[in-house]
């Protein structure tokens, strides 16, 4: 997933896709930036918890980059990757891209992100994560 440009990733599903609404805009009418860093934490959780198998929780958002706004309409599909797994911890890559309007197939990359999680036990102490 580490392709700079706008092509999705080959031979991969979005872990999420979701449609903004009015409500999710700023003053300006974009939507927020805590809306998508919102569902990037989810997308990314999804993975770190499959990979996990069992509970994760968030313990840093280490890059979260910005490249494009997103409207309301716009198709937004969030792609995971695994990037590093720890004893206990995991990171996952996040990279959004929208279809923008009615055109199917036409996506631009708007952010990426780089999140680690820590996997938790009944007690929500860490936990190994098996090989």
């Amino acid at each position: 997933m580490h392709d700079p440009g706008n092509l999705l990733p080959a031979e991969s599903q979005p872990v999420i896709r979701i449609l903004p609404m009015p409500h999710d805009t700023n003053a300006a009418g974009d939507i927020f930036g805590g809306w998508l860093m919102s569902q990037v934490d989810i997308a990314g959780s999804i993975t770190a918890s499959r990979r996990a198998q069992g509970r994760t929780v968030t313990v840093a958002v280490n890059e979260f980059v910005f490249i494009k706004p997103i409207f309301v309409g716009d198709l937004v599909s969030l792609y995971t990757e695994v990037v590093h797994i720890g004893n206990t911890s995991i990171q996952i890559e996040v990279i959004a891209f929208v279809e923008r309007g009615c055109v199917h197939g036409a996506c631009e990359r708007v952010a990426q992100a780089k999140l680690t999680y820590v996997a938790i036990d009944q007690d929500r102490k860490p936990r190994p994560i098996a090989g």
